[in-house]
């Protein structure tokens, strides 16, 4: 079995390195022998004794002339030989290597058509000399030039077109496994209105020139009417089947080519509208096909990238949800509602309850925090502040103590970055009637009295976090509370949201929504403030995170003992 590998891996090296080579000598031999066939078996009986002598003595000299022409394809093939050879051994490929080679192989069929219709042009003058020395007339040299322009201009059509297909389906997956051949520097490129012009031209010129060369020999022929008569008949059927091998030998090449290329862009395509986007279109010309498969496995790869970032968004935007409170909480004769919610996948603003065994019984903590910027960033930074937030609020300390130290830790973190939060930290003591809080650069609470009808902001002094890592913060305190009154905290979110008019929704009218739904729970007083706020956007879009949370007094001092 390894045997059989080996000698298959050095048939397919010597196919890589033999291609182009190969594929010119098959094209100058198809289309000389085709006019061969049409001028030697056809219309022999019709030439002069002296060019059939002249024929027989100069033909070896075309294989000295197209020895040479090979020759230089060879030395312009090396750089090329070299690479496929290091490539068939799992050798190292400098990248200047590949790079020369990658320029010469998109060149190398304008370079080998060049040398082929320099040698035709070169051996067709050198032939008319030796002619016009062995004494052929002036009409039989421009006879025999013709011929040889039609066989040299035939010759190098089939060649372009054959190296063409050789480069597209056997060496440019190996050159260019990427694609990308569009954006090589350097070479020379046909567009695809240029190749059909070329197709179109080949499939009726070269016909076009075959008559007029066969009227023109027999309008020089010494030969009688109806001799000359039989001698264009003759020419013109061996002609047909010619005119229609070669035009349709073209037409087909190309169209396979074509057809390559679209089909491989189709099925891609398919693939893409049902949301696979692991295939790739197999770019092997640097025309236009080849830069829209290039753009389509751009694209193709744009949508991995996609995918894969929706993938890590959806993931973090669990684990970011699965960090904020779970439920609604009532406890201690507090009714304590929260809500967020982001205006892209993932964001930055946090809300939290803090309770534990100590807590049950007396005071509950409540955080409420806004990160500055959007989406992964600021999501990371307020599961950052969270964590940190949460460990130390399990040591002794003020709240004043617990914000400053958080903060000391989060200019450390966020070093050089820019980043800050602001953050909102109370805690409600039922039993003392007692409200403590800090205010680090976050927007005041709101306490709202129904039995009054009055609104108290929640201020104090504090920066936001993350800015200094001296400072300290005050904590600031309120005593006494009944029943029925309602403490509010929210982002800016909620009152600087806007609509299509520029209006923002702004502190009044969130105050108004909790005057009126004063009576209920914190949750619905939540749900009537997100209601309201999405009727005021109609279709605008959220351009903040929003953060709402309610605590309702349920109970006085007194029925909260007794429960507890």
């Amino acid at each position: 079995m390894h045997r059989e590998v080996k000698i298959m891996t050095r048939f397919r090296l010597f196919g890589l390195k033999n291609a182009m080579f190969m594929a010119n000598l098959a094209a100058q031999g198809i289309g000389t022998g085709l006019l061969y066939i049409v001028y030697e078996f056809v219309l022999r009986g019709y030439q002069t004794d002296q060019y059939i002598e002249f024929h027989i003595r100069t033909s070896n000299y075309f294989g000295p002339i197209f020895a040479l022409v090979f020759a230089f394809i060879i030395i312009y093939e090396w750089p090329a030989r070299r690479y496929f050879a290091k490539l068939g051994s799992d050798a190292p490929i400098s990248s200047k290597l590949e790079s020369r080679v990658r320029k010469r192989v998109l060149n190398e069929p304008f370079f080998i058509i060049g040398m082929d219709m320099a040698a035709w042009i070169l051996a067709g003058v050198a032939f008319a000399v030796f002619e016009r020395n062995f004494g052929l007339a002036w009409q039989q040299i421009s006879l025999n030039r013709l011929d040889a322009l039609l066989t040299g201009l035939v010759s190098t059509t089939i060649a372009f077109f054959l190296l063409e297909w050789i480069l597209q389906s056997y060496l440019a997956p190996y050159v260019f496994p990427k694609g990308k051949l569009y954006d090589v520097k350097g070479t020379r490129r046909i567009n695809l209105a240029v190749r059909l012009y070329a197709v179109f031209v080949a499939i009726n010129l070269i016909p076009f020139l075959v008559i007029l060369t066969s009227l023109y020999r027999v309008a020089v022929s010494d030969r009688n009417s109806i001799e000359s008569l039989e001698m264009l008949t003759a020419g013109l059927w061996m002609l047909i089947p010619v005119a229609v091998a070669i035009g349709g030998g073209l037409v087909l090449i190309v169209s396979l080519n074509l057809k390559k290329s679209l089909d491989a862009m189709v099925v891609v395509l398919k693939q893409v509208t049902k949301g696979q986007f692991g295939s790739q279109v197999k770019v092997t010309t640097n025309d236009e096909i080849g830069y829209v498969g290039d753009v389509i496995n751009d694209m193709t790869d744009g949508l991995i990238e996609r995918d894969r970032m929706r993938q890590s968004l959806d993931l973090a935007m669990e684990v970011q949800h699965n960090l904020l409170p779970k439920d609604d909480l009532r406890v201690n004769g507090l009714d304590i509602a929260g809500r967020s919610i982001y205006c892209d996948e993932t964001g930055g603003d946090y809300y939290d309850f803090i309770t534990n065994d100590e807590a049950m019984n007396r005071k509950i903590g409540v955080a409420i925090g806004d990160v500055s910027g959007h989406g992964i960033p600021a999501a990371l930074l307020m599961a950052t502040v969270r964590s940190s937030l949460r460990q130390r609020l399990s040591l002794p300390g003020s709240i004043a103590q617990i914000v400053s130290d958080v903060n000391c830790q989060l200019v450390r973190d966020v070093e050089d970055s820019g980043q800050f939060m602001t953050l909102f930290y109370l805690t409600v003591d039922p039993v003392n009637q007692n409200i403590q809080w800090v205010r680090a650069g976050h927007d005041p609470g709101i306490f709202y009295d129904p039995a009054t009808d009055t609104f108290e902001d929640l201020k104090g002094e504090g920066i936001a976090l993350g800015v200094d890592a001296d400072w300290r913060f005050e904590m600031n305190e309120r005593i006494g509370f009944v029943k029925g009154q309602i403490l509010v905290l929210s982002t800016d979110g909620v009152w600087e949201a806007h609509n299509h008019t520029g209006e923002i929704f702004g502190k009044d009218r969130l105050s108004e929504i909790v005057r009126q739904n004063s009576a209920k729970t914190a949750t619905e007083i939540i749900e009537a403030v997100l209601a309201a706020l999405g009727r005021f956007r109609k279709d605008s879009a959220i351009e903040d995170d929003i953060t709402l949370v309610v605590i309702k007094i349920e109970q006085d001092s007194a029925n909260s003992e007794e429960q507890h």
